[in-house]
């Protein structure tokens, strides 16, 4: 990866929490640590970040306070090396200039930083997506209307006119609290009436889902696995899991999470 290419997503990182390390650094870029570090150093002399023990944070950081209490900045150890390989394979589907839809969640909202290096035509109900793509990235970002729903920081409305039904997408990337046999599973109506607009929207339905979540359960579903196009996940997925998705001629990607680290320490 190209030094500006690193700094572009260095710079996005700072802006998603307070402080971020160089481990994490390494796991979104692939480079090493001592590239990390001198990357820190250049960008720190031109007072575009602020060097701090074992990583950096932004000079001037977000005062959103959302950003600060969703659930995966809470949580943020939790799957995140996961999470991000899953979110770096699904940007990789991506071609500069096609239109694409980002359902929020914790998982989706990893796209942020591999996004730094593209310019995509983004349609997202994530307010934090949204902030955080036009304040550190060239891509153009639509939102719906509606009122923000503060659990889960998305945007979501009742109503037909809420710019859902005007906006085409090619793929749409998404999460989900659970995924079984009968399809994909959230936890509020409401997050169903707008989630199922959005993907009749888009031509392709990509689900981004960490391993731990074909496990979980909910008592709405949202839609049927047939619906699917492509499931991204990590190594943990088990045999069951995946003879599932197969069955229901879903594709399955699996992401490892040091993939992007080795592939570029090779080159």
């Amino acid at each position: 990866m190209h030094e500006k290419d690193r700094h572009r997503i260095i710079l996005s990182a700072v802006q998603d929490r307070p402080v971020v390390t160089v481990v994490d650094l390494c796991a979104l870029t692939g480079a090493s640590e001592a590239t990390i570090r001198r990357d820190i150093n250049a960008l720190h002399s031109e007072e575009k970040l602020r060097r701090v023990r074992g990583g950096a944070e932004s000079i001037t950081p977000p005062q959103f306070v959302g950003l600060a209490g969703r659930p995966f900045s809470v949580n943020e150890t939790i799957n995140i090396a996961q999470k991000q390989a899953i979110a770096h394979a699904a940007v990789e589907l991506c071609e500069d200039g096609e239109p694409i839809i980002i359902n929020g969640g914790t998982t989706t909202y990893q796209m942020v930083h591999p996004l730094a290096l593209r310019r995509m035509q983004v349609f997202t109900n994530s307010f934090p997506i949204a902030e955080h793509l036009l304040k550190n990235t060239k891509n153009a970002v639509t939102l719906p209307g509606g009122t923000i729903y503060r659990e889960q920081n998305i945007i979501l409305s009742p109503f037909e006119n809420d710019m859902t039904r005007n906006f085409y997408a090619r793929r749409m990337f998404m999460g989900a609290q659970g995924l079984g046999p009968l399809g994909l599973m959230e936890g509020d109506p409401l997050l169903i009436q707008a989630e199922t607009k959005l993907i009749g929207q888009a031509d392709e339905l990509v689900v981004l889902v960490d391993s731990s979540k074909f496990k979980a359960r909910s008592s709405l579903v949202l839609c049927p696995l047939e619906r699917i196009t492509t499931v991204i996940t990590d190594e943990g997925i088990t045999d069951q899991a995946a003879s599932m998705l197969e069955a229901a001629d879903v594709k399955v990607i699996v992401a490892k999470a040091e993939a992007a680290q080795t592939e570029k320490a090779a080159s």
